[in-house]
C-alpha cells in the first residue's frame, strides 16, 4: 500500500511539474485513447451483433421457409391486381404490391384523376409566381411522332417541377389548322370516298367538310399526348381556326396593314402546280442529286430527268455570231429576257449594248453587264436571265429593269406566251424545247451536273419558282427589334438554349426578307381585304390596280371604307379569295391563346410567357414570328427563353423515314409491337412495292422481335436523356427498353422498402440524425446532393444532367448500396439491431418520399402510384397527389461530408473485394471467405473498423481482420487488390492464388506508376512551372506524386513479399521432394534386407 501511495505521489509532483501545453496535450492524448477505445468497442458490439443475427437467422431459416411456403399456399393472384377504377376517380390500388413492374397496370387511371380534379389548371388570379409553356400547336392532321413525344416530354418535366416549386404552372393545348396539309388530306378522302374534287363542290361546301374532318379525327394527337401523361390545362384548349383565335388574326393583319407593314406586290414566290398554291421555306424539302437520275413528278406520265446541264446557243442580232449558255431547266427560256456577262470579261466586251434574238418568239434580249450575278470562270460566263422563274435573275431583273414574263399557268402548263409549246406540261415542253433547239442547229450538248432539287413536303410536286401578285409582311424593322431582344445588354430579355443559335438567329434576322402571307386555298383564314372594281376601270381583273384594295373585320366595314375611299363613283367589292399563310396565325399564337387583342385576366397574369421549347428547325420560320410579332402587338417579347431540342434520328443517325422503315410511333413503344405488327403499319400506308420490301427489311435487322412494351414513364425518361446531344439524337429503343427494365429495379427497391415499414409504421417529423448508423447518415447526405444537383440541372434546363442525378442516387446509391448495407438489421428474429432497424425504418421512408418527389417530373405514373402506398408523416396531412406537393429541397443538417468521404473508401474497399471474389471463386459465387484490409495508417484504420458490417455484407464475407503496417504484417496465402495508396484488401484463397499472374500483374502496375511519375515530375520541373502554374495546381501536382510513391513503396514491398512466399513454396515443395527421396530409399533398403533375411 506504501508503495503504490509513494507512486502516486511522485506521479502527482510530476504533472504539478508539467506547463499548462503538456497538461493539455497528455489530455487531448487521453481522449483520443477514450475516443479510440469506444470506437473499438463499438465495432466489436456490432460484429457481436452481426454474428448474432447470422445465428438468429440461421436458427430462424427453417421457420422462414415455412411461412414462406405456407404464404405462397395462402396467396391469392386477385391480391395483386388493381381494382376497377370508375373514370375519374382516384385509383383503388390492390392491397398487396404486384411482385413485378408492369406498364399498362401502374399507367392506367392516374390520368383521368388529374384531369378531372383540376391539377393542370391554373388560376389568372392567384399570388403565386407564373409559370408559362404554350404547346407548339401541332398540325390537325397529325398523329403522333417521336418528335412530339420528345416535346411533350421535355416540356411536361418543366412544368411538372415547376408546379412542384410553387409557381403558378401553365401549359397551354393547341392544334394548328395547318392550311395545306389539311386541304390535300379533305381532298384525298373527296376523292377515295366519292371521287369528287374540291372544285365539284364549291368553296362554301368544300370548308364545310374540312370542318366535319377537323371535328370528327382532329383530337387525335391531343388525346395521344395524354397518354404520355401530358399535364396540359385542357380548359384552355384552343385551335388556331377558332372564333377567338379567328378574330385575332383579323385584327393582327389590319394593324399591320395600317401601319404599312403589309402591303400587296408582285413577287417570285414557291408555287406547288399540284396544289396550286404558293408554299412557304419549310414546306420545300430539297434532294440532293449528284449526277443525271429519273425521278417521278406527280401528274407526269413518264419520269422526269434531273441532275443534267444542258447548253445552247442565242443567235446575235447583226450577224455577230452566237453567245452560249446553260441551264438545269430549259423550258424556262421560253421566259428570258435577257443574256447576262461580267463587265470585265475580254470575250464579251464587243457585245455591251448589243442583243440576242430568242429563236422562238423573235424577242429581242439585251446583253447586259453584271458583276454581282456572273462568275466569268464559270462555264461559258454568259448567263441566260428568267426574271419570272428563278430568285437570282429576279433580282437582276430588278436591278437592270427587264421585263418579267410568266409563261407556266398556275397548274404547270406552259401559257399563251410560249410560242408553239403552249398548252403542254412543263417537263414535256422541257423534252420538246431540246428537239426545237437541236432542228434550229442551236443545241449544243448536256452534262451531268450536281443540284439540289425543290420538293413540296405536301404534294411531292417539283416546286416552281413563279412571279405572282401576293401579300408581304415588311419584317426589316420587327426583325432588328427581334435582333436586339437577343444581343443587347448584359441579361438580353430573350435568351437561348443551347447559345449557340443565337449566332444562326442573328444571321437570319440580318438578312431577312419580306415574308409572303398569302396562299391559294380555300382552307384557312380568309385575308380580311377587299378588291374594289369601279365601274370606269379599264382592266375588271381582280388585283389589277395595287390602289383599290380596302380591309376591314368584314364586308360591311369594308364596303363603309371603300365608300368614303371612292365616294361619289360606282363600284362592287370582292374579298380576296386567298387564305392566310399558317405561319401568319401560330406566329400570334402565345398572344392569342390569352386571349389577345382583347385584355383579358389570362393575358395580364401570363404574358409574356416564360420559355418556349421546339425544335431548332423552326427557329426562323415560327420562333422569330413569334418575336416579331410579340414584340410589334404585344408590346414584350412572347417568351423569356428559347429551349431547342435536337432533332431525333434512328440509332444509325439516319433521317426517319417510311421508305427505310425505321420511324418509330411512340405510342407502339408504350404498348409494345410485335414485328408482324411493324411491317402490318407499313402495308397499310403509301410506299410502292420496292419500298416496302427495302422497309420490311429495315424493321427485320432494327426490330427483330418487334418492339418490348416500354410504357410512357421509361420512354419519357429515355427521351429527356438524349437532350445532352447537341442537335440530333440517335434513338436507341434498346435504351429506352432499358429503362424500362429500370423501372421494375425501382419497383422492386421500393416493395422491398415498404416490406420492412410495418403496418402501423407511421413515420417521424423530425430525424435524430446523431444517433443514426453511418450507413442511414450517409444516404442522406447523398440524397442531399442529388437533390441539389437535380433542381440546379432543372433551372438551368440542363434535363439530361438531371435526369442522370435522379437515376445515379436511386441505382447507385440507394438501391447498390444502402439497401444492402440495411439488410443485417431485418434479418433474423433476434432483439439485435433494433435501435438500428428503427432509424433505417425512418431513413428508407424519408429516402422514398423525396427520391419518389425528385423523380416524378420525369416519371409522373411509376412515382405516384409508389408515393400513394407511402404513409404520410406523424401529424402531417400531405396534398392528395405527387404532383402538387412540394419539390424536395437541400436540408443542411443532413450534409456529412465525412460521412460520403468515408463510404468513398467503403465502396472502393468493397469494389476491390468483389472483383477478388470474382478472381478467385469463380462459379462458386455464393461461398464466403475471410478477408483483411491492410492500413497503412490509423486513420484508414478506423474508418474500416466503422463500417465492418457493411463491408461484410456488400462484399460477402465471412470475417474481415483489419491491420495496420505499423504494428502487422501483410497476410499470406491471399488474393490482394490496391484499394488506393494507404489501403490494401487480401482475401484467404489458399491453393487458389496464381503467384507469377499476380507478381505480373504488379510488375506491370509498376511501370505504369512509374511513367506518371516521371510525366509529373517532368511538368513539375520544367522551367518557369512555379511562376506560371496556380498554385492550387501545383499543390494538387504535389499531392498526386506523394501518392504514387506511396504506392510504389507498397506494390515493391508486396512484390518482394510474394517472391519470398514463391521462395518458401518452392523449398516446401523441394523439401516434400527430398522426404519423400529418403523414404522411398529407406523402404527400398528395408525390403533389401528383408530378402537377405529370407536368403
Amino acid at each position: 500500500m506504501n508503495e503504490w501511495r509513494k507512486q502516486a505521489e511522485t506521479e502527482s509532483a510530476a504533472e504539478k511539474m508539467m506547463t499548462q501545453e503538456e497538461l493539455e496535450r497528455k489530455k487531448k492524448k487521453e481522449e483520443k485513447a477514450k475516443e479510440k477505445e469506444l470506437k473499438k468497442l463499438k465495432a466489436a458490439e456490432k460484429a457481436a451483433k452481426f454474428k448474432q443475427q447470422q445465428n438468429d437467422s440461421s436458427t430462424s431459416k427453417k421457420k422462414k421457409n415455412a411461412r414462406r411456403d405456407a404464404s405462397a399456399a395462402d396467396d391469392n393472384p386477385l391480391d395483386y391486381e388493381d381494382p376497377p377504377t370508375p373514370f375519374g376517380q382516384k385509383k383503388i390500388l390492390s392491397s398487396l404490391m404486384a411482385k413485378q413492374y408492369n406498364p399498362t397496370a401502374v399507367e392506367k387511371s392516374w390520368y383521368d384523376w388529374w384531369d378531372k380534379s383540376e391539377y393542370f389548371v391554373a388560376d389568372a388570379k392567384s399570388s403565386k409566381p407564373p409559370f408559362v409553356i404554350v404547346l407548339p400547336p401541332p398540325n390537325v392532321t397529325g398523329a403522333l411522332h417521336i418528335g412530339h413525344a420528345l416535346t411533350a416530354a421535355i416540356e411536361d418535366t418543366i412544368i411538372r417541377f415547376k408546379r412542384m416549386s410553387g409557381f403558378n404552372a401553365l401549359w397551354v393545348p393547341g392544334v394548328d389548322h395547318a392550311g395545306i396539309a389539311t386541304q390535300v388530306v379533305v381532298e384525298k378522302k373527296l376523292m377515295r370516298d366519292r371521287h369528287l374534287t374540291r372544285h365539284d363542290l364549291g368553296r362554301e361546301q368544300f370548308v364545310s367538310e374540312v370542318w366535319k374532318w377537323k371535328e370528327e379525327y382532329g383530337g387525335t394527337i391531343l388525346k395521344q399526348l395524354r397518354r404520355l401523361g401530358a399535364s396540359l390545362d385542357w380548359s384552355r384548349e384552343c385551335f388556331t381556326m377558332d372564333d377567338k383565335r379567328s378574330k385575332a388574326v383579323t385584327e393582327e393583319f389590319i394593324r399591320l396593314y395600317k401601319e404599312g407593314l403589309i402591303y400587296r406586290d408582285i413577287r417570285l414566290v414557291n408555287w406547288d402546280c399540284t396544289l396550286r398554291t404558293a408554299i412557304s421555306d419549310v414546306e420545300v424539302d430539297y434532294v440532293d442529286i449528284k449526277e443525271r437520275k429519273l425521278l417521278t413528278v406527280p401528274g407526269c406520265k413518264e419520269p422526269v430527268e434531273f441532275g443534267v446541264l444542258t447548253s445552247f446557243a442565242y443567235p446575235l442580232e447583226g450577224d455577230l455570231g452566237e453567245i452560249v449558255v446553260a441551264t438545269t431547266r430549259v423550258e424556262t427560256m421560253l421566259g428570258d429576257t435577257a443574256v447576262a456577262i461580267h463587265p470585265d470579261d475580254p470575250r464579251y466586251s464587243h457585245l455591251h449594248g448589243k442583243f440576242a434574238i430568242h429563236p422562238f418568239n423573235g424577242r429581242k434580249l439585251p446583253i447586259i453587264c453584271d458583276a454581282i450575278l456572273v462568275d466569268p470562270n464559270f462555264g461559258t460566263g454568259a448567263v441566260k436571265i428568267t426574271p419570272a422563274h428563278d430568285p437570282n435573275d429576279f433580282d437582276v431583273g430588278k436591278r437592270h429593269n427587264l421585263e418579267f414574263i410568266n409563261i407556266f399557268t398556275d397548274d404547270g402548263k406552259i401559257n399563251s406566251l410560249g410560242s408553239e409549246f403552249a398548252g403542254m406540261p412543263r417537263f414535256e415542253a422541257r423534252e420538246a424545247v431540246k428537239e426545237a433547239l437541236q432542228k434550229k442547229g442551236l443545241y449544243r450538248g448536256a452534262k451531268n451536273n450536281e443540284m439540289r432539287l425543290g420538293v413540296c413536303s405536301r404534294s411531292n410536286d417539283v416546286v416552281e419558282p413563279m412571279i405572282k401578285p401576293q401579300w408581304f409582311v415588311n419584317c426589316y424593322s420587327m426583325a432588328k427589334q427581334a435582333l436586339e431582344v437577343a444581343t443587347d445588354g448584359e441579361i438580353p430579355r430573350l435568351e437561348f438554349i443551347p447559345k449557340q443559335y443565337l449566332a444562326e438567329w442573328k444571321r437570319w434576322l440580318e438578312n431577312i426578307r419580306d415574308w409572303c402571307i398569302s396562299r391559294q386555298l380555300w382552307w384557312g383564314h380568309r385575308i380580311p381585304a377587299w378588291y374594289v372594281t369601279l365601274e370606269d376601270d379599264e382592266i375588271k381583273e381582280i388585283g389589277a390596280y395595287h390602289d383599290h384594295w380596302v380591309v376591314a373585320k368584314n364586308e360591311e366595314e369594308a364596303l363603309a371604307d371603300a365608300n368614303q375611299k371612292f365616294s361619289g363613283k360606282k363600284f362592287q367589292i370582292i374579298q380576296d379569295p386567298d387564305v392566310l399563310d399558317t405561319w401568319f396565325s401560330s406566329g400570334l399564337f402565345p398572344l392569342s391563346v390569352l386571349g389577345w387583342p382583347d385584355d383579358t385576366d389570362d393575358l395580364k397574369a401570363f404574358y409574356p410567357t416564360s420559355i418556349l421549347e421546339t425544335g431548332h428547325d423552326i427557329l426562323f420560320f415560327w420562333v422569330a414570328r413569334m418575336v416579331m410579332l410579340g414584340i410589334k402587338l404585344g408590346g414584350d417579347v412572347p417568351f423569356r427563353k428559347v429551349y431547342l431540342h435536337p432533332m431525333i434520328r434512328d440509332a444509325h443517325g439516319r433521317k426517319m423515314s417510311k421508305s427505310l422503315g425505321n420511324v418509330v410511333d411512340p405510342l407502339e413503344v408504350i404498348n409494345g409491337i410485335s414485328l408482324e405488327g411493324l411491317h402490318k403499319r407499313l402495308e397499310e400506308g403509301n410506299l410502292d412495292p420496292k419500298e416496302l420490301v427495302v422497309a420490311k427489311a429495315g424493321q427485320k435487322q432494327d426490330f427483330p422481335n418487334g418492339i418490348a412494351e416500354c410504357g410512357a414513364d421509361a420512354l419519357r425518361f429515355a427521351l429527356v436523356s438524349y437532350t445532352a446531344q447537341s442537335d440530333r439524337i440517335n434513338l436507341d429503343i434498346q435504351r429506352v427498353v432499358g429503362y424500362r427494365q429500370w423501372c421494375n429495379k425501382l419497383w422492386n427497391a421500393v416493395r422491398f422498402a415498404m416490406s420492412k415499414l410495418d403496418t402501423d409504421y407511421t413515420p417521424p417529423q423530425t430525424l435524430l440524425l446523431e444517433a443514426m448508423p453511418l450507413s442511414c447518415k450517409w444516404i442522406l447526405s447523398v440524397l442531399n446532393k442529388a437533390i441539389t444537383k437535380t433542381v440546379s440541372a432543372m433551372n438551368s434546363y440542363e434535363f439530361s444532367d438531371a435526369a442522370s442525378a435522379v437515376y445515379s442516387w436511386w441505382q447507385y446509391q440507394f438501391c447498390d448500396v444502402f439497401i444492402e448495407a440495411i439488410k443485417p438489421y431485418f434479418s433474423g428474429d433476434g432483439s439485435s439491431f433494433a435501435s438500428e432497424r428503427s432509424f433505417a425504418q425512418d431513413t428508407l421512408w424519408v429516402c422514398l418520399d423525396n427520391g419518389l418527389r425528385l423523380l416524378h417530373p420525369l416519371m409522373p405514373f411509376v412515382t405516384e402510384e409508389l408515393w400513394q402506398r407511402l404513409s404520410p408523416a406523424r401529424g402531417h396531412k400531405r396534398k392528395e397527389s405527387i404532383m402538387i406537393s412540394e419539390y424536395p429541397t437541400a436540408e443542411d443538417a443532413w450534409t456529412n461530408e465525412e460521412a460520403e468521404h468515408e463510404m468513398d473508401l467503403v465502396e472502393s474497399t468493397v469494389k476491390c473485394l468483389r472483383s477478388l471474389r470474382a478472381k478467385v471463386l469463380g462459379k462458386q459465387k455464393n461461398e464466403r471467405l475471410p478477408a483483411f484490409a491492410f492500413c497503412l495508417n490509423e486513420d484508414i484504420s478506423k474508418i474500416i473498423t466503422s463500417y465492418n458490417l457493411e463491408i461484410l455484407t456488400l462484399a460477402t464475407l465471412s470475417t474481415m481482420k483489419v491491420l495496420l503496417s505499423e504494428k502487422d504484417a501483410p497476410p499470406g496465402g491471399c488474393a490482394f487488390e490496391n484499394v488506393n495508396e494507404n489501403l490494401a484488401v487480401y482475401l484467404q484463397a489458399e491453393g487458389k492464388i496464381d503467384t507469377e499472374a499476380e507478381l505480373e500483374k504488379m510488375r506491370n502496375k509498376m511501370d505504369e506508376i512509374q511513367k506518371q511519375q516521371e510525366k509529373l515530375e517532368k511538368m513539375i520541373n520544367a522551367s518557369g512551372y512555379k511562376e506560371k502554374v496556380p498554385s492550387h495546381i501545383q499543390d494538387e501536382n504535389a499531392e498526386k506524386l506523394t501518392k504514387l510513391f506511396q504506392e510504389m513503396e507498397f506494390f515493391k514491398k508486396e512484390s518482394e513479399r510474394l517472391e519470398a512466399e514463391k521462395s518458401t513454396k518452392r523449398l516446401r515443395v523441394q523439401n516434400r521432394r527430398g522426404k519423400k527421396n529418403i523414404v522411398a530409399a529407406l523402404s527400398r533398403n528395408a525390403e533389401s534386407r528383408a530378402q537377405m533375411v529370407g536368403i
